[in-house]
Parts: C-alpha cells; structure tokens; sequence
C-alpha cells in the first residue's frame, strides 16, 4: 500500500498513524471535523493526559510569572512609565513572534513519517479537530522549556534591568494570545470588535487557511500581505 492510500481509523489513537500518511497529510490535516470532541492521541495514558490543558491554567500558571519578572525590573530601580513602556513593547514583540511561529512553523508542510507527526502534535491536530477544548492551549511544560531561549535572546539583546520587564511583557503577550484563542473558539462574544475577530479567525479554519496567520490580531497579516479577502470583495471582481 503507497503512503497516499494510508486511512486514518478515528477510531483509534492518532499521533502514530498520521505519519503514515505521507504527501496526503496536510490535505487530511486541513479537512477539518467540526465537533467538540477529543480525539484519543495515544494509547498510554500518562501521554494522553499531557497533551490536554484546559484555558484556564494559562493564566493560573504564566499570570505569576508575569508579576514576578516585572517586579524584578521595578527593584532594579524603573520607574512606573518605564515599566509600562517596557511591558507594551514586550507584548507588540510577542504579536511578532505570534504571527512568524503561526505562519511558517505551525504551518510548514511535511510528508515525512516523523515530519507529519509532529507538525501533527504541534499544530496539525487543532485544523483537523478546531473544537477540541483540551487542546486549545499550550501544555505549560513544553512552554516553560520555551520560554528558556526566549529569555536569554531578550538578554542578549537588552540591558540587565530591562530583561525581565521586556520577558514579562512577551509572557503576558502570550498568556493574552491563548485564552484569546480558546475564546474565539468556544466564546460568544457580544462586542463587535471580538465578533469581527472569530469570524476573521475562523476563516482562517474553514475558507483560506494559507492566510489569516495573526489570532490576537490582523496587524501583521496587513504587514506582510496575507490578510485574506472577504467574500464581498472576491464578488465584486
């Protein structure tokens, strides 16, 4: 059997199957199933139970972590404007970060068998499964291990004082993009603003999905070019 006529069986755990799909993965990946229900990953599970978080740990565990590194800025002598400025451009840095990782690295095509499953841990699983509430968010342990790099890059690029400031405002950054996520999934909001948001979003899950890269906001889709056309406009050409 050729690696395009592989067929996933739904009915049994994930992760390991979806390499198997070879050059037919991203067009799997990106048939989306509707419903709100958790798919099974794999078959332990210690691994099953690590690959669901619900929204509200985000804040619970990242939120303190927030205050803790600002505070460090504030004892190091920073006024209440410093501070602030530091924070804001912190977390104008993270809508950055958030648009590049979302559009070339959650979205990077594969084939390979270990390309493919990981690209479906990673990214391919919220396409293929857009309501699964436990899987909205990122897990805290692989994104404390991220969070390593980060700090030290923003070392590098700023002063001792300035350092936690600038990470806390990316943490807080982050912690903003994930419920905000969670929230244009399973919310419902009354304010146009956050109403324009889940239709922008969800567009990006079931009309064009290779555009619409930004969650918290189109900033940077408008930047680069990859803010997708509405209906009305592709109607009227």
């Amino acid at each position: 059997m050729v690696a395009q006529e592989f067929v996933v069986d739904l009915n049994k755990p994930l992760v390991l199957q979806v390499g198997h799909l070879g050059e037919g993965y991203q067009e799997w990946a990106h048939q989306p199933i509707p419903t709100k229900e958790s798919p099974r990953f794999f078959e332990s599970d210690i691994l099953e139970f690590l690959t669901r978080t619900a929204w509200w740990v985000i804040p619970l565990v990242w939120l303190p972590v927030v205050c803790y590194t600002i505070s460090m800025s504030v004892r190091m002598g920073h006024t209440c404007s410093e501070i602030a400025v530091m924070v804001a451009v912190g977390v104008f840095i993270w809508t950055l970060l958030e648009y590049s990782l979302h559009r070339f690295l959650f979205h990077i095509k594969t084939k390979t068998y270990w390309g493919n499953t990981i690209h479906y841990l990673l990214h391919g699983c919220h396409h293929k499964h857009p309501m699964d509430s436990l899987r909205l968010v990122f897990p805290p342990v692989p994104a404390a291990i991220l969070t390593i790099p980060l700090w030290n890059m923003i070392k590098l690029l700023s002063t001792t004082s300035t350092t936690p400031a600038l990470f806390g405002g990316g943490l807080l950054g982050y912690v903003m993009y994930d419920v905000t996520h969670y929230y244009l999934h399973h919310g419902h909001p009354s304010k146009e603003t956050f109403r324009n948001l889940k239709k922008y979003h969800l567009n990006h899950h079931f009309r064009i999905q290779n555009k619409g890269f930004g969650i918290t906001s189109s900033l940077w889709d408008k930047v680069f070019g990859t803010l997708p056309q509405t209906k009305a406009a592709k109607k009227s050409r």
